[in-house]
């Protein structure tokens, strides 16, 4: 296929020249009735580019199958059958994928280390989870994805399982195998959806992890405005194979997707594949070795450590890592990452991507140069010189072991969600069970579920994080003083 083509842009170029005069939606009409402000902030062209997919960017019918076009470049440039944009982010795709696989009180083999929205989709279907752990390492305190036994595993014990769901890579970077889950599955005749909204980049270039369609998966879901340059809530996912029919998958994401779709984020996404179909290699090439030099840089930082291969590959680790994502342990300097990366944007002006009790990441792509990255490591170099005044007053953090952060779930995540409930103390929560989601973000993992039973350590972990920094935006009670329960 000619990769040089957008028929997105191509489309928009072609109603700019035109000077089509609209009588519909949105109803700015190019720019003409927004705000002035919002004009003069945003600039014209994001008005002019804003118009409806059809009747505006194609005809009423689509006959231009102006979508259709980009969709089979996009999946011609991974190596996939089928490709389908959506415009409400991956949180949409997964879920699409999901009801495509299970439907309700069926079950589904999940990693427990799944984002926030895979949660969503269970309570929405009523899928039934089948659990599996991630690998917990006791040293860093860090959750890798879960190994390909456990799979094997949950499946052993249940058999009527119609699928599984796996996360890779995590949100710090490091990948599991997915080419013995994908045996795994499809020798029992299942698929295997993997959530990769972290490694939209991963098919173009060789030194990185091998991405989810060469590793045999049957669905994939990226997020390319995560690694890509896909504008915000810009999310694709991929089929292939015969064990989930396409029409099925393209019905469940229309019960989710908006019917009035950003044509915007639809270009940027159709650029977006025609830059990495022809320049992608080089692209990456030159991302790569500025993370190998800023990773070399803070490595000679005095109490920052950077995670790399022997952190996160390994025996009870993960299959490979994205090196991309710079992932620093700050532990040395004795606060917390919340502290380091609310101090790197209040002193710096600059913003990390995620923190944790111990960590701060710098998220890399081929966007960045010494232009970013001399900054990036000025100010990392000054966190390190402040480290007493940081360290001052840290509340303490109790961070439970692996073990400890698994609750049971005694009740199906939907049942829950929509069953009664009353909001307790938290002090008097332990052993009841839950009926709300809590999620620290980034990344968005929840660390309670719908359904579970709660636990002391749990509960500690939440409270006392809430006071070290962290963000726990979807908890009902935003000061945690009460959590709300099945009654």
């Amino acid at each position: 296929m000619d990769h040089t083509q957008v028929p997105v842009l191509e489309a928009l170029r072609r109603f700019h020249d035109q000077g089509e005069l609209s009588f519909t939606p949105p109803g700015h009409k190019q720019a003409r009735g927004a705000d002035p402000e919002a004009r003069a902030i945003l600039g014209d062209a994001v008005y002019r580019s804003d118009l409806l997919a059809s009747g505006g960017l194609d005809d009423r019918r689509m006959t231009g199958n102006v979508l259709k076009r980009a969709e089979e470049l996009m999946a011609d440039a991974v190596h996939a059958e089928h490709t389908f944009f959506t415009t409400c982010g991956s949180s949409l795709s997964v879920k699409a994928a999901m009801l495509a696989v299970a439907g309700p009180n069926e079950q589904l083999v999940v990693g427990r280390d799944v984002h926030k929205s895979v949660v969503s989709g269970l309570i929405l279907a009523g899928i039934e989870p089948v659990w599996v752990d991630p690998q917990w390492d006791g040293e860093q305190r860090l959750a890798h994805a879960p190994a390909p036994e456990a799979f094997e595993e949950a499946l052993e014990r249940h058999p009527e399982a119609k699928g599984a769901l796996v996360t890779s890579p995590t949100p710090y970077g490091s990948c599991t195998g997915l080419d013995r889950i994908a045996e795994i599955l499809h020798a029992r005749g299942l698929p295997l959806i993997v959530d990769e909204a972290w490694g939209a980049h991963l098919p173009f270039h060789p030194d990185l992890p091998s991405w989810a369609m060469d590793a045999g998966a049957d669905v994939c879901v990226t997020s390319i405005h995560k690694m890509g340059s896909g504008l915000e809530q810009g999310s694709v996912f991929h089929l292939q194979g015969e064990l989930i029919d396409p029409e099925t998958l393209q019905s469940r994401a229309d019960l989710f997707g908006t019917t009035s779709p950003s044509v915007l984020i639809y270009a940027g996404l159709d650029a977006w594949r025609r830059q990495m179909a022809l320049q992608g290699e080089q692209l990456l090439d030159e991302a790569l070795r500025l993370a190998a030099a800023v990773r070399g840089e803070i490595e000679k930082i005095p109490g920052l450590h950077v995670l790399g291969y022997d952190d996160l590959v390994g025996t009870g680790r993960g299959a490979d890592f994205d090196p991309l994502p710079v992932v620093i342990d700050i532990s040395a300097l004795g606060t917390t990452g919340y502290r380091a990366a609310d101090w790197l944007r209040r002193e710096h002006r600059v913003a990390m991507h995620l923190a944790d009790h111990r960590r701060i990441s710098a998220q890399l792509t081929y966007a960045d140069s010494a232009a970013t990255t001399d900054p990036l490591l000025d100010a990392l170099r000054d966190l390190a010189d402040h480290a007493g005044e940081l360290a001052a007053g840290v509340p303490d953090f109790v961070v439970p072991t692996g073990p400890e952060m698994r609750m049971e779930q005694v009740v199906r995540p939907r049942d829950a969600y929509f069953g009664p409930s009353e909001p307790v103390p938290v002090e008097r929560a332990t052993g009841r069970v839950s009926v709300e989601m809590i999620t620290p973000y980034p990344p968005g993992i929840p660390a309670v579920l719908p359904g579970e039973r709660l636990t002391k350590p749990v509960l500690d972990y939440l409270r006392t994080g809430l006071e070290a920094g962290m963000n726990l935006p979807d908890a009902a009670d935003p000061e945690l003083r009460t959590i709300r329960v099945r009654r």
